[in-house]
């Protein structure tokens, strides 16, 4: 069976069998962001937006998405030009072996642009489905609240830890009331 989707609002086809969750299509097609952790839909690291929803992509029969829109962490920002989240992960070293990271940023992305000043319990609440094996929580916790932060002061930093970038610097800014 072939279905239509928008990935990253580029349109395509995919051929799917009877057996394919959403998961394995977009990673068939190039969109290894999209991780595979338990194929079933339960350990978070498929997550990827489906019209604007939140979903675990291997708990998604691919028929289901025919038609459907898909962003993936790939539609974020590239090494050169990370977004304001994955740049906070990267600072806050939240990356780890880096296997549940898309999903958690995801779904950071889904949670901040619902809630732009989350509480620090409204943060684990959100990725409490989102399962690491690594070290824990506590630093994609602070990446998450330090994108907020960026996200709603419209400042980065460089990931590289450089200077930061946009009026916070101490730059003028053109504001005359400083």
């Amino acid at each position: 069976m072939e279905i239509q989707l928008t990935i990253n609002d580029e349109p395509t086809s995919a051929e799917v069998g009877p057996d394919d969750d959403l998961a394995t299509v977009l990673r068939r097609n190039g969109y290894t962001g999209v991780k595979c952790g338990c194929d079933g839909g339960v350990c978070g690291a498929s997550k990827v937006f489906v019209n604007d929803e939140v979903r675990m992509a291997c708990g998604v029969d691919a028929r289901d998405a025919d038609d459907a829109e898909i962003e993936t962490i790939e539609s974020l920002g590239s090494q050169d030009d990370l977004h304001p989240i994955q740049e906070a992960f990267v600072d806050h070293f939240a990356v780890q072996c880096g296997f549940c990271i898309p999903g958690m940023i995801i779904e950071a992305k889904s949670l901040l642009a619902d809630n732009p000043d989350p509480s620090e319990a409204e943060v684990r609440e959100a990725i409490d489905d989102n399962l690491c094996r690594c070290t824990g929580y506590q630093k994609p916790v602070e990446a998450i609240l330090d994108a907020a932060d960026r996200l709603r002061d419209d400042r980065s930093v460089a990931a590289d830890g450089g200077p930061e970038a946009g009026p916070t610097n101490g730059a003028d800014d053109g504001d005359t009331d400083d």
